[in-house]
């Protein structure tokens, strides 16, 4: 390993963890000093580019407003007032107050706050598995894992697209243009081969604007576009007969409940037109193979979002193109490496614990009952288990409650990393008083910045960041793994979260089960099967390591199903108490469902990511400020008209829950019935708000947490396709 005396320079291989994406970036570092960054061309999958938040890198590094000490709080909460403590003191005290709140009340009662997998996740779950906690709650409810469970539920494991060899690609609630550049770059190459491209969107995006077919569809009706699709492919008999007769099971049921959703009936309830509807349908099933890509937007959807995420699974099966070339591949957990279930200790947190879990009655699937089930088929089938970090947590809403009100136990401490729930948690009135509410003993934050959310805590944690730790790239649903280095050891005192959870672990009675004292030699042990017994010699020497590829794995071993075929009725879902077939639903906040609320607020708010920000990130750097300057309301120019409103202009949004300021840009893309709204709008220049604007442009003013509202299967709450009017701001 480098150390700070080094004086040769080096090139180190690392990964920008600005977004999911970890694209490959070459460090020449000398000592401790970066001296260059730039794209790394050897990256399987950056192959060298990189988009403009990696060129902030330095400005983000070494910003003077970055947490470099631990903080600890003097004063009422959110007035700012700290004190610098060491390490030692401040893990010695959230400790003991650990230790106390468990005696006290449980180990229930302690809970934690994850984000957007920016950590080592397996460290989290593993220490809160061994001090008998199941609170722990992430966003994951509305960012993916949704899909992969419902269709661990269908067909055995969740999917990837093949892009490579695919003949049609569907973007479906996902705008790869801005938000996943490497994939992106793999869609355009497959254009410029010929490759067909369809796009789902209510908005005209930069994937829109490149693709052979754009439907704008109705906010939050995805679901009646997709049985309608599975309608038409039935009725005109476009599906894959010898595949649904040899390997599926519930088609005549299937058959018969699609019935109702024609068409016709689709094009009234997403205002896409019928023969648009029909010819979309027709071309997914007949130019195959085709993949559909992953997106989150149809996990915002509320009470909506699973019956989506059901028809979509149903669809890639009954047209063959579920784990063939160029369709939706199923690759399994990764077996040759140790991935973040083998990690996790689940077996130390107990049965009579894990029913605990605070949602987890509610909303099954996506709690340690729905891992549970899952967990039984993909042993069988594959000899491992999801990570149970990524898909069994508690309902942020629920937990939020739970802290406000004692019901149906207290919460009294908070542990957020990678994470500002002010910002990215629906209904932020609701959270701010959970935070506040002086029911919470403990909130603690680790993170780059003085967040909104940091500002209420107890103490303040300086993290290290991506160019000061190594970046394990996997996830829940692939057999392959990225291997990147540390760039350089942490700056002041930022320390990574992988050093947090063992140091608590150490203090609370967990030392046998804590052996690494780095993440280099934890991956080192993650890895050995490999035959390797160096993390960065790996990472020199191979970079990737994929497990075999075996496309149509059914053929001689049939699905990870209690029938072993693909559930299109699904026996999982059903035993849970769910469904097991999707039927539509409108959002819970929508002109039809709720005719009266759409008098007082007509428009459908839609809201999003955008470049060059991640989320609430990264508003502190003025290299990527510079090109975002102000937050931004999108609003078709004819709607703009009526409401009295010019471009430029400031404008309020308001929904029943609250009232913010964005500033106006036309969009003729945008239904004149629909409006956008960036989203994690706050300040850090904000010197005279100790909450830094938290309440000026934040979208989550707007949205809802009402468990009645969120989804019944996966618990995933509206964050999109709600009603709102938009007036001219004085």
């Amino acid at each position: 390993m480098q150390t700070a005396g080094d004086t040769a320079a080096r090139v180190r291989k690392g990964a920008c963890w600005f977004c999911y994406q970890n694209c490959g970036v070459e460090v020449t570092v000398r000592g401790n000093d970066i001296e260059r960054m730039e794209g790394d061309a050897s990256h399987p999958a950056s192959r060298g580019h990189l988009c403009p938040r990696n060129y902030a890198w330095n400005e983000f590094h070494t910003h003077p407003d970055r947490l470099n000490y631990p903080q600890k709080r003097e004063g009422r909460r959110g007035e700012g007032g700290w004190k610098r403590i060491s390490w030692a003191q401040a893990m010695d005290e959230i400790a003991q107050k650990l230790k106390e709140l468990k005696d006290r009340h449980g180990p229930e009662s302690v809970a934690t706050s994850g984000g957007t997998n920016r950590t080592d996740d397996w460290a989290r779950r593993r220490f809160f598995n061994l001090f008998g906690s199941p609170n722990t709650m992430r966003t994951h409810v509305i960012c993916g894992l949704n899909g992969f469970m419902i269709e661990c539920c269908v067909f055995g494991w969740g999917t990837s697209p093949d892009l490579f060899n695919s003949k049609l690609i569907v973007s479906w609630g996902h705008n790869v243009g801005i938000s996943y550049m490497p994939m992106a770059d793999k869609v355009w190459d497959a254009r410029e081969k010929g490759v067909k491209l369809i796009t789902i969107d209510p908005r005209f995006t930069e994937t829109a604007s490149k693709s052979d077919h754009w439907l704008q569809i109705r906010p939050g009706t995805d679901a009646a576009l997709a049985l309608a699709w599975i309608n038409v492919i039935i009725n005109e008999e476009l599906y894959d007969r010898e595949f649904v007769e040899k390997y599926t099971v519930g088609f005549d049921k299937l058959k018969d409940h699609v019935r109702q959703y024609t068409p016709k009936w689709a094009a009234d309830v997403t205002a896409i037109p019928e023969e648009k509807i029909e010819e979309s349908a027709r071309l997914y099933a007949t130019l195959k193979p085709a993949c559909i890509l992953w997106g989150v937007a149809p996990d915002h959807l509320g009470r909506a979002s699973s019956a989506f995420v059901h028809a979509r699974a149903i669809l890639r099966a009954i047209t063959g193109n579920l784990d063939v070339e160029g369709g939706n591949t199923l690759l399994g957990p990764g077996k040759s490496f140790l991935t973040d279930a083998d990690l996790e200790l689940n077996d130390r947190l107990s049965p009579a614990q894990r029913r605990k879990q605070l949602g987890s009655e509610r909303f099954k699937l996506n709690s340690w009952a729905g891992w549970e089930l899952v967990s039984e088929q993909t042993l069988r089938y594959w000899g491992k288990t999801p990570s149970s970090e990524w898909t069994a947590f508690a309902h942020p809403p629920t937990v939020l409650n739970a802290i406000k009100t004692g019901q149906p136990y207290p919460v009294k401490a908070l542990l957020v990393l990678a994470n500002n729930p002010l910002l990215c948690f629906p209904n932020t009135r609701n959270t701010y008083e959970a935070l506040t509410s002086e029911n919470l003993e403990l909130l603690v934050v680790m993170d780059y910045w003085l967040t909104p959310t940091a500002m209420l805590a107890d103490y303040a944690l300086p993290a290290a960041s991506w160019i000061e730790r190594p970046v394990f790239t996997s996830n829940v649903a692939t057999n392959w793994f990225i291997a990147n280095e540390r760039p350089v050891q942490p700056s002041y005192e930022r320390r990574t979260d992988f050093d947090f959870w063992r140091e608590l672990g150490l203090r609370l009675d967990q030392q046998e089960f804590w052996p690494w004292k780095s993440l280099e030699e934890a991956n080192t042990e993650r890895i050995k099967g490999l035959g390797f017994d160096s993390y960065e010699g790996f990472v020199h020497e191979r970079r990737i390591h994929i497990d075999p590829q075996e496309y149509r794995r059914y053929e001689k071993h049939g699905f990870g199903t209690p029938s072993g075929r693909v559930e299109l009725y699904s026996t999982m879902l059903e035993s849970l108490g769910y469904p097991p077939m999707p039927s539509y639903e409108e959002p819970p906040e929508s002109p039809r469902r709720s005719p009266t609320t759409a008098k007082q607020y007509p428009l459908i708010l839609i809201n999003g990511n955008f470049m060059p920000f991640h989320h609430s990130e990264l508003r502190q750097i003025r290299l990527l400020r510079d090109l975002a300057p102000e937050p931004i309301v999108e609003i078709n120019p004819d709607t703009a008209g009526r409401l009295g409103i010019r471009e430029g202009d400031w404008a309020n949004i308001e929904s029943r829950r609250g009232k913010i300021r964005m500033k106006v840009q036309f969009n003729v893309g945008l239904d004149q019935r629909v409006v956008f709204a960036q989203k994690g709008w706050w300040f850090p220049e904000r010197t005279d708000d100790n909450m830094r604007g938290l309440w000026d442009s934040n979208v989550n003013v707007l949205t809802d947490s009402d468990p009645e509202k969120c989804d019944p299967v996966t618990g995933a709450w509206p964050y999109r396709a709600l009603l709102c009017k938009v007036s001219k701001a004085t």
